[in-house]
């Protein structure tokens, strides 16, 4: 297990849900924390929840979804405070919609925002971490990133790019015998808002996860430099499945309520993970 102190750890969406959870739980810690989000209230709600704790939380508004402002506050932030020891890419969006009801915009915003994102952050602070010989990148995917949803065509179309990039950089770093670490997350759905409605038939085996709960997870598998985290433990049973025909599959989601999890749906639509909206 490794010491977050001093560290310079930075999260993505860190205005609201598991992004404020996770960034209070690494300022305790001792990590220099910065966190990254559209919302400049949001932001000031965490900075003064921290300051009020006696920590010390830096924000920064950045649109994540686009590339030049990713490139132009992770220059800011290298000056500043220095290239981040830990990058948590914890931003996301859902639609909540049907794949024919979803509009282009978006279907383009869950793209950008859910994958494109992860590669400006990673081409923003990557090569530090290379030339340093040491960080940690963790993704923020979901078990929809590993089983497919009705009802949720782009996020999962997103969350599975998320799941196979993780796995290609990890691949990549391995290679190169680096010793840069990578994370990625598949948690359930979580109660932060930007699933309220979602429903789950089985909550023992798949139960709506708590924020606060999820965050701790998270942050405890950087410690441990753990290489994959799936909340809850069930979800797991997807890799199995997968060796049998599709249709076991199909009857497993089906039984289990998941291709119904959606129909009740009355979260965030387009919104951002702890972004002014959000995961």
């Amino acid at each position: 297990m490794k010491s977050f102190k001093d560290s310079v750890v930075l999260i993505t969406g860190g205005g609201s849900g598991i992004g404020r959870l996770m960034a209070l739980d690494f300022a305790g810690r001792g990590a220099r924390v910065v966190i990254w989000d559209l919302n400049q209230e949001a932001l000031g709600r965490v900075t003064e929840e921290a300051r009020r704790a006696g920590l010390s939380i830096r924000p920064m508004v950045c649109d994540v979804s686009s590339r030049q402002d990713v490139y132009r506050q992770a220059e800011l932030l290298i000056k500043e405070a220095g290239p981040p020891d830990i990058l948590i890419n914890n931003a996301g969006v859902v639609s909540g919609r049907s794949m024919l009801e979803i509009p282009d915009a978006l279907i383009e915003k869950t793209m950008a925002v859910n994958v494109l994102a992860l590669f400006w952050t990673a081409k923003a602070f990557l090569p530090v971490m290379l030339a340093r010989n040491s960080g940690h990148i963790v993704t923020i995917a979901s078990a929809a990133g590993l089983i497919g949803v009705r009802g949720l065509a782009d996020y999962c179309a997103s969350k599975f790019a998320a799941f196979g990039f993780n796995e290609s950089i990890r691949m990549e770093l391995r290679r190169l015998k680096s010793r840069v670490r990578t994370t990625v997350v598949c948690p359930f759905f979580i109660d932060t808002g930007m699933f309220d409605g979602v429903k789950t038939r089985f909550p023992l085996l798949l139960p709506m996860l708590k924020s606060s709960y999820a965050a701790k997870k998270i942050v405890r598998a950087v410690l441990k430099n753990k290489e994959f985290l799936v909340m809850p433990r069930f979800v797991g049973a997807v890799f199995i499945l997968r060796l049998f025909p599709v249709r076991v599959l199909d009857l497993f989601a089906g039984f289990f309520g998941i291709n119904h999890a959606m129909d009740e749906f009355s979260g965030r639509a387009g919104g951002r993970a702890g972004g002014g909206n959000r995961e």
